[in-house]
């Protein structure tokens, strides 16, 4: 499952990423590659911090 992103005259399709608990995300990694944009998430809460395949963290 993916999400499109547009904006700007272009777009990107973001790939949508299962979580251990919580709601699903979308990947946010290629919009600045691709339309020259970054996110803004100003007091960090929908944001995750790393991604692991080795521990769970439940901070």
């Amino acid at each position: 499952m993916t999400m499109r992103l547009a904006g700007g005259g272009t777009s990107v399709d973001l790939p949508v990423k299962h979580g251990t608990l919580g709601p699903d995300v979308f990947d946010i990694s290629k919009p600045y590659g691709e339309m020259g944009m970054f996110t803004y998430d100003p007091i960090f809460t929908a944001t995750a911090a790393c991604q692991s395949k080795i521990t769970y963290l439940d901070g």
